[in-house]
């Protein structure tokens, strides 16, 4: 279970500023492996996570963007009903608070990436992997 690096960034909220972003991380050959979009009333607030992390901060860095690097847990989980039941069972009873999650689109062989920040990061992967 590996700790990943999320990308956080705070966009204008109008048409195609998050295409823009998106085109800019393909055009470097950076893939998006899980995305979450928040709006406001005039941002949005972008989390992300991709297979190049450092390559991604400095591309969208020269395109004038503000990157927030955070560690966060990036499962990968079989994709059937109950397995999130599972995950946030083993989590609730360690007291350990999920402060937000995200996911993948399920790529076709019965998986998918779920993104998780947690109250307690090292506490989580030790009751995950157990």
């Amino acid at each position: 279970m590996p700790i990943v690096k999320q990308l956080t960034l705070l966009l204008e909220n109008k048409p195609g500023a998050l295409s823009n972003v998106c085109s800019d991380l393909a055009n470097k050959d950076i893939n998006i492996l899980a995305l979450s979009v928040l709006d406001t009333i005039d941002s949005g607030l972008v989390r992300m996570v991709v297979d190049d992390y450092e390559h991604a901060v400095k591309g969208l860095a020269d395109s004038g963007l503000n990157v927030i690097l955070t560690d966060v847990l990036s499962l990968e989980m079989l994709h059937k009903p109950g397995t999130m039941a599972d995950i946030t069972r083993q989590l609730s009873k360690a007291s350990i608070n999920i402060e937000y999650a995200y996911g993948s689109v399920p790529p076709g062989d019965g998986t998918s990436i779920g993104i998780f920040w947690v109250s307690n990061l090292k506490k989580a992967v030790e009751i995950l992997e157990a």
